[in-house]
């Protein structure tokens, strides 16, 4: 058995990194694919934003011509700047339950990551900010949010094994759609608006919401600088993630509050379209792209993985028009099902909101480190 750095420029290569988690989960309920054309556009150097500002490599184990697991190495200066670090992260992690497999390809992060002078690796963490962060711990007898990773149980033991320790974790939940908020806080959302003058805006087509998005990348920028694991978002970067965005969203679950001209606050929600997405075999044609819009159709799952205050306006008021928006787009659209996505486990104040209505969670993502 070998670990190789492979060669992006190789289609070949480059096939066999995309194609062994289609192998590992073959005929599991729950896991679903990434498109194929997404991760090669990730891998190309030329064209995707990231490589812009920092670097990856990606690196496969193989035994006799078989792939047995693959890892990506990623070293963001931008981040490591904005935080005062010297960090390389691991994403991609995929391996038969196997130490050896995976002991080896963690051996191959680590000496990457000091050959760059990194002096702790962390992870599983992706390449853009927004993609899905974390190892799934609990909750493996349910279907992911949309870009949120499924694994199999024994992963945490061989992460654990390379000697990784829990950083901290991510929860996701179901909310109670029967039940809601409380008149309360509906009555505090109207005088809010009314007395801070604040005010929501609704979008209709894909093309109105592609035009803010330089707009959308301040916000976001200004909603999450000095979280822990964030990095600035370039304009190169928004453009692509909101085109990511936009091609699983429908425009009307997408709100964002304003103060006079001037966004303050966000509220992504997108039709959780997995079991379509599973039908695809990560490829559009050539039926994938019906099986992706039959279930836009049909689904009954919601999942909001973006709420966001821009910290000025924190305390005002502004999280029950954000709670009291997100109520009236589930009943508004008839969805059954509403997760919230990823929350992290020392984020009170996101917890306490979420209170406002009957929570139940039961999915826990994790994110582990280690010092070189």
């Amino acid at each position: 058995m070998n670990v190789r750095l492979i060669n992006t420029e190789n289609k070949s290569d480059i096939k066999k990194f995309i194609q062994l988690p289609f192998d590992l989960y073959r005929n599991n309920h729950f896991w679903v694919p990434q498109m194929r054309s997404d991760t090669r556009y990730l891998m190309d150097r030329t064209s995707y934003p990231f490589y812009q500002h920092s670097s990856a490599d990606f690196f496969i184990a193989e035994n006799n011509g078989k792939t047995l697991g693959r890892i990506s190495a990623i070293s963001n200066s931008r981040f490591n700047k904005t935080n005062q670090c010297n960090t390389a992260f691991f994403y991609f992690f995929d391996s038969i339950d196997d130490r050896e497999v995976s002991n080896a390809l963690f051996g191959a992060v680590f000496n990457w990551a000091r050959e760059r002078g990194h002096d702790r690796v962390y992870g599983p963490k992706g390449l853009l900010q927004g993609d899905g962060i974390g190892l799934l711990v609990e909750g493996f007898d349910q279907i992911p949010a949309i870009g949120i990773s499924y694994n199999f149980p024994y992963y945490d033991n061989l992460v654990k094994r390379a000697g990784f320790q829990k950083m901290f974790d991510y929860y996701s939940g179901y909310l109670d759609t029967t039940i809601g908020l409380s008149e309360k806080v509906k009555r505090v959302a109207e005088k809010v608006k009314k007395r801070s003058g604040f005010w929501v805006r609704k979008f209709n087509s894909k093309k109105e919401l592609l035009s803010i998005a330089p707009e959308l990348r301040l916000v976001y920028n200004s909603a999450f600088s000095g979280s822990e694991g964030f990095s600035p978002i370039t304009e190169d970067e928004i453009t692509l993630i909101a085109k990511r965005m936009l091609s699983i969203a429908d425009p009307r679950l997408i709100k964002l509050v304003y103060k006079d001209d001037k966004i303050i606050g966000f509220l992504f929600s997108y039709p959780n379209i997995c079991r379509g997405l599973q039908k695809t075999n990560g490829r559009l044609f050539p039926l994938g792209w019906f099986h992706i819009w039959r279930e836009f159709k049909t689904t009954k799952y919601m999942d909001t993985n973006g709420i966001g205050i821009v910290p000025e306006y924190h305390g005002l008021g502004s999280t029950a028009v954000i709670y009291t928006e997100l109520e009236k787009t589930f009943h508004e659209f008839n969805f059954d099902f509403v997760e919230t996505v990823q929350t992290r486990e020392d984020n009170i104040a996101s917890l306490g909101e979420s209170s406002h209505f009957t929570m139940k969670w039961t999915k826990t993502h994790r994110v582990y480190d280690l010092d070189l």
